[in-house]
């Protein structure tokens, strides 16, 4: 594990256009990163933008790589995983042991540093059942960064906007500067 390595999670919710500049911070910062898109991401920001400024191959799929074991080998080179943006559906995933794409693969064959930034409505912030989840990736060892509170993408405001960029990249800065990070939740928002 390189604690210079990172992963980075993209999932398919609108603020996944936010992780082009968390990939772009990071490497200006000397790390080396590896961008994981869900299917869904892929429509929503093209995975070449992810690819020229990490200067590697975006990966979205278990099967069509070079690698054998590639969730297990990615899993092992990096010293932190981050996802940005979480949606639901991978809280929900990660926080249940799914694992049927190659980033839900990954999470569970990680055994380092995890990093959730989740991003959402605020109606779906609140339910109960997203909560639980991530109750339940905070209990299994799991960070949280975020969400804020501010205007939404569909127009309204509240609960469920991805934290900035900037953040999220100091964040990930503070914990690879440590060996041993808190297991503890950095900040979460709940009615």
């Amino acid at each position: 594990m390189n604690e210079k390595e990172i992963l980075l999670g993209v999932s398919g919710g609108i603020a996944a256009y936010k992780s082009v500049t968390i990939v772009s911070r990071l490497v200006q910062q000397g790390y080396g990163v590896t961008v994981v898109m869900t299917d869904a991401a892929t429509q929503l920001v093209a995975s070449k933008t992810f690819e020229a400024l990490s200067g590697r191959p975006v990966q979205n799929s278990v099967f069509r790589t070079n690698r054998i074991h590639t969730h297990i080998e990615l899993a092992r080179e990096a010293g932190l995983f981050c996802i940005a943006p979480a949606t639901a559906n991978i809280l929900a995933k990660a926080a249940h042991g799914i694992a049927d794409d190659l980033l839900s693969t990954i999470i569970l064959s990680f055994e380092g540093t995890l990093l959730f930034a989740p991003a959402m409505n605020a109606a779906m912030w609140n339910k109960p059942s997203v909560q639980r989840n991530v109750r339940q990736l905070i209990d299994d060892g799991a960070l949280m960064i975020g969400p804020e509170s501010g205007r939404l993408s569909c127009g309204e405001t509240g609960a469920g906007r991805m934290t900035e960029p900037e953040q999220i990249v100091a964040e990930i800065i503070r914990l690879t500067a440590f060996s041993n990070p808190p297991l503890s939740s950095i900040s979460t928002h709940s009615s």
